[in-house]
């Protein structure tokens, strides 16, 4: 059937995966750390879904990577705000450790999508032309 919308692009469904367990591991962060670290990790995470959707849904493919590229400056970011919780023992190393193993498989897939973008040029869909009533 294919990619009919942004949903169905898998990249999209497991970075919204990533950002679900990043909402559920901060939820045991020192309270603290409520308007710090786990507001920064939420932020960045809830990010690259939503630049991935935002960008699937502009008109052109120059857009749409550079929503892409919008996502995985917000996975690096994430990525490292997750690597210091680690270093400063905010969260146990495994559930760390399991986010960063989602990470590493979302960069997989935005750097491949990216890829198949920009090596595979499409001229951009004419959108349809608005309706009259008066032709």
């Amino acid at each position: 059937m294919g990619i009919q919308c942004y949903r169905d692009l898998k990249v999209w469904q497991i970075g919204m995966d990533l950002a679900e367990q990043c909402y559920l591991v901060t939820r045991n962060f020192p309270k603290e750390e409520l308007y710090g670290m786990s507001s920064q990790i939420r932020r960045a995470s809830a990010s690259i879904p939503a630049n991935i959707a935002e960008g699937h849904g502009r008109k052109n493919r120059k857009e749409y990577i550079q929503f892409l590229y919008i996502a995985q400056g917000s996975l690096k970011e994430l990525e490292t705000h997750l690597i210091l919780s680690k270093r400063v023992k905010l969260s146990p190393s495994d559930a760390i450790d399991s986010l960063l193993c989602q990470c590493e498989s979302v960069s997989k897939l935005l750097s491949a999508l990216i890829r198949a973008l920009e090596n595979n040029p499409q001229p951009p869909k004419p959108y349809p032309q608005a309706l009259t009533l008066n032709p």
